[in-house]
Parts: structure tokens; sequence; C-alpha cells
């Protein structure tokens, strides 16, 4: 068994340096959770804390139960994955991989048996003799996944292992680690920045911002249903629209634009949720990919925009515009559209994917 339990865990470096703010989360045997979160949030100081290279101010820690604020990294049966490698550049793969076992006085046939096994997983039996100067940056991070999962440890702490590889082999590196997981079925923790590394490989996902755990759910979940506009922001690429405005009540629910160029008439699904919030001031969230350039469902609202710039990127379009004064937004869609820069164009928002925040609290409506 690997669960892992953070009770009201605190990290504070002087009295006005909270880095990690009361966290509890609970993290369940053979789970891929990501913690996800902006330079600076406290993720990786969250993960440090759990391996014990990070002292704790304050809360509780426990392994299967087991509480470990005062046990020494070596005693805690986890295995850390860094950014940096940290492959010894005198030892050969093999060499490099059997190193923690051997000081820990397992026999020859046992680190044998599992560093090729190991090997085997990930791929690497070829490069077993060489050193980590005639390896790609890749295959480096293979032998660092290697030598941690020899230690067969009850939890996995990975540190933002695929920041320093290239585009291609960071998709490449994503899937293996997922598949690695799936096949040794071992708890996972994995510190990251990158939202799309988030969504494409956790079971769950906790968004962290200024040392606290705003979201804890499903990839799809926290997508569809994000608790709050932050995370809202920080979950999908490219980020979702926002715009202030306010909510009017005539026969039907009407949003406007603070300026006035927006203007929605909503779906009765909102008249609960909105009551509370008639002739007040809120923010109307859309996602890029839920506003469209040709008529499909009743829901379709359309909407004027002056478009400012097209990125053209393979499969889909970024089309950049502008809804009046401090309203511009993005859509995704297809490349097969015929807009145009410097030109108005009839955008059509989908009220059936809209999402409302308050906008003192920022909280989802």
């Amino acid at each position: 068994m690997g669960s892992v339990k953070l009770e009201n865990l605190r990290k504070t470096y002087e009295p006005n340096n909270i880095v990690v703010r009361d966290i509890n989360l609970f993290i369940p045997d053979k789970e891929f959770i990501v913690l996800v979160g902006p330079s600076g949030c406290g993720k990786t100081t969250t993960l440090r804390m759990i391996a014990g290279l990070e002292e704790i101010t304050d809360g509780n820690i426990y392994i299967d139960d087991r509480l470990i604020n005062n046990v020494p990294p070596k005693d805690r049966d986890i295995a850390m994955v860094f950014q940096n490698y940290a492959l010894y550049p005198h030892m050969d793969v093999f060499e490099n991989m059997a190193f923690g076992l051997k000081l820990r006085k397992y026999n020859k046939d046992e680190i044998k048996k599992r560093v090729e096994k190991a090997a085997d997983i990930l791929g690497i039996k070829h490069l077993l003799n060489r050193k980590p100067k005639a390896l790609s940056g890749g295959q480096r991070q293979r032998v660092a996944l290697g030598r941690a999962i020899v230690r067969q440890p009850k939890v996995f702490l990975f540190d933002e292992p695929l920041s320093n590889l290239d585009a291609n082999l960071r998709v490449q590196m994503r899937t293996e680690i997922s598949r690695l997981h799936h096949q040794i079925e071992t708890t996972m923790i994995y510190v990251t920045h990158d939202q799309i590394e988030a969504m494409s490989m956790g079971d769950r996902i906790a968004v962290m911002k200024d040392g606290i755990i705003h979201q804890v759910d499903t990839p799809l979940n926290i997508y569809n249903n994000p608790v709050d506009k932050f995370v809202a922001s920080f979950i999908g690429s490219p980020t979702m629209n926002f715009i202030n405005g306010r909510i009017e009540y005539s026969e039907n629910y009407i949003f406007h634009s603070i300026n006035n160029s927006v203007k929605i008439f909503l779906p009765d699904r909102f008249k609960k949720s909105l009551d509370s919030y008639k002739n007040k001031e809120l923010v109307l969230g859309i996602r890029p990919e839920h506003i469209y350039t040709h008529d499909g469902k009743n829901s379709f609202v359309p909407i004027v925009g002056y478009v400012e710039v097209i990125e053209t990127v393979g499969n889909e379009m970024f089309v950049y515009f502008n809804l009046g004064e401090n309203n511009k937004l993005v859509a995704r869609i297809p490349p097969d559209n015929r807009i145009k820069v410097n030109q108005s164009f009839n955008f059509l928002f989908d009220t059936d994917k809209l999402h409302f925040f308050d906008k003192s609290t920022e909280k989802a409506i």
C-alpha cells in the first residue's frame, strides 16, 4: 500500500512568507495525482516536504497511516525523480540505476534482476553500458526513472521531470510515464506548471495558487466545472475568455457586458443560480473552443467581433478578436474558415457552455 495523507500542512520561511497554507489532501494507494499551478504556488515545496527534503513548519504527513514528519528521507519508502536527472557522470547506466540498491546492501543477483527488469520496462536495456554523456535527454530521463523503479517504493515523487526536454520528447515521455504507472501500479505524485501535462496524465489534479489548493478533481470535472475564476483560467489552452458585465431580467435573464457591446439571452437553466445576481455585476466565462463560426445548435448566440490576429497551428486556428473596450477574446476554430484580419465577423457563443463567476470572490456561480 502507498496512500499519502497531508493534514493541515504548512510551510513558512519567515513570518510574512507563507509558501504552503494548511493543505489537506488524501491520495489513495496507486493513484496518479498531479500538483499543478504557476511558479511560486508551493507545489514543489509540498513535494519536497513529502520527500523529507524540506522541513515542515506545521501539520502532518502520513504514508499508509504512518506519521513520517520526523522520518529521514531514506526511510520513507519513497523515490524521487528530479528535473535535472542527477546522474553520476562517471558511472554507466547500470551503475547509476543500481547505486541506491548497493547502498542498501542488496545482493548482486537481486540488483541485476531489478535493474534489468526496469531497463526492459523503459526500453533502455541496450544502454546499460553507456555513460550519461553518451545519452540523449530522453534517454537520461529514462535512466532517472529506472533508478527510481528499482527501489520499488510505496510512492513515486516527480518534480517537473520533463521541463528540460524538447516538445516532441515531452509528449513521448508523458505517454511513457502514464504507461509506467499502469504497469507498476504504484502511487505517483507529479509536480508540473504545465496544465497540458496535468490534464493528460493525472487520475486527479490538485490546482494550486499562493500555497493553497483551489480544487482537487478529475481532469474532466475541473475542465467542465472549475470552482473559481483562477482554476477556469489556468486549466485550458488557450485560456478561458472572461467578460465583465451584469445580469438584467425582464421576461428572460440577459447578460450585458459593461460597455453594452455584448447582449446574451440566457437559457432557463441559469434562472436559479443567477436569481440573486439581478442588476449586479459578475463575470461571464467562455472557453475558446465553445465559440463557433457556423450555425449549429439552437443555443448559439451571435456576437460581432473585430478580428485583430489569427494564428494558424496546423489543424486549428486561434482567432483573437475585440468586442470593445477591455473585451479581447480568442476563438479556437477549424482552419478552413475564411476569416480575415482587420474585419468584423459574426462569432457564435454556445450559451450551454457559459460559466459565471462572482466579481468580488471570483467563485463560480
